[in-house]
């Protein structure tokens, strides 16, 4: 029997709009990191913070996990806002709700 392992991959937005797309098996200490401004990288820069997709698969692999987070990177913004409007049409940050 093989283990699944859980793997989110999510969607953080700034204030402005832009968005960044990541994959984690922790979601909740991902987010906090991000809220934080404790990763380096392209989410620090444009202070993505706000959680507002989340999307949940489990895989036998983390190679998995990956391709499904670099498949959604290759989307174009208008596909990656149809995705987090269709789930969360506010743009709620989601975060509170992993607490």
């Amino acid at each position: 029997m093989t283990k699944k392992y859980s793997f989110y991959v999510y969607i953080m937005a700034s204030e402005t709009g832009t968005l960044y797309i990541g994959m984690t098996g922790n979601l909740q200490v991902r987010t906090a990191q991000h809220k934080e401004g404790k990763i380096e990288g392209f989410s620090k820069k444009y202070s993505c913070k706000k959680l507002v997709y989340v999307y949940y698969e489990e895989y036998n692999q983390v190679y998995d996990a990956i391709e499904r987070e670099k498949q959604l990177k290759k989307w174009r913004r208008k596909k990656k806002e149809n995705l987090v409007n269709k789930f969360n049409p506010h743009w709620k940050d989601l975060y509170n709700d992993l607490l």
